[in-house]
């Protein structure tokens, strides 16, 4: 079985005060990831992506990261429930006069008109997997296998998606999920990642193992794999990277 070693609560450091992991995200690893995986295959590389939305903003980071080294510029709209998590993100974005190019409503992303506002989503969604979402963060819940939220994002219809895909989550039944609502895998990034302060909370560690037992999470005793996964709603690209994706994400 797995070992993953439960670290104790780590601090948020922002330019205003300090929070502990339980109140705001915090893993500066996989937010840099999803900040290169923006900067990559979004912000420096879509010419039809001006307006973008995005579920879970958390405290900004990535967003205002990828959006320091790219010349994006349109507008991102981002949604979090979490009202510290929009307090340091609001700081941050005007810290960096960056209040024209990204905007954080602490509001839920399900409840609002979002498509009127882009026809390009990106996340970071929440995906760990446990019975209950009684965790450290329960906003990180993501369903019984992880991928839950993922799955509820892919239905929206939405014709462009760069969301990230955990190797521990489920990710076969979520990429052919993506594939029955007619998504093709348009380019990827994966990443190494160290189980960290919320993968190792016992109750998502006991599901994990209990999900690789039964071929749907794949990880090492070290490591295990994260996606940057761009999705596009069309049957024009000249190669569809599903099959190639899901190699990946299972070979550990």
């Amino acid at each position: 079985m797995n070992r993953l070693l439960l670290r104790s609560k780590p601090i948020v450091k922002t330019y205003t005060t300090n929070y502990v992991a339980q109140e705001v995200f915090f893993c500066p690893e996989e937010s840099l990831f999803y900040s290169q995986c923006l900067e990559r295959m979004v912000l420096n590389t879509c010419e039809d992506c001006n307006s973008i939305v995005e579920f879970g903003a958390g405290d900004g980071s990535p967003v205002i990261n990828s959006l320091l080294k790219s010349q994006f510029c349109g507008l991102i709209q981002g949604y979090e429930l979490n009202a510290k998590s929009c307090e340091v993100a609001q700081f941050r974005i005007d810290r960096y006069n960056l209040s024209d190019k990204y905007v954080v409503h602490n509001s839920c992303f399900f409840q609002r008109d979002w498509q009127s506002e882009g026809s390009y989503l990106i996340s970071n969604p929440p995906y760990l997997p446990a019975i209950t979402n009684d965790l450290y963060m329960p906003t990180l819940h993501g369903g019984t296998d992880g991928s839950s939220i993922t799955k509820q994002l892919l239905g929206l219809d939405c014709p462009s998606a760069m969301l990230m895909i955990s190797a521990y989550s489920d990710p076969v039944d979520t990429i052919e999920y993506a594939i029955a609502q007619g998504y093709q895998v348009q380019d990827f990034m994966t990443s190494p990642m160290n189980f960290g302060y919320y993968s190792s909370e016992p109750k998502v560690k006991q599901r994990i193992a209990e999900m690789h037992r039964h071929g749907k999470a794949f990880y090492s005793s070290n490591i295990y794999i994260l996606a940057g996964v761009l999705f596009k709603k069309s049957h024009k690209l000249k190669a569809d990277l599903s099959m190639e994706l899901i190699k990946m994400m299972t070979a550990l």
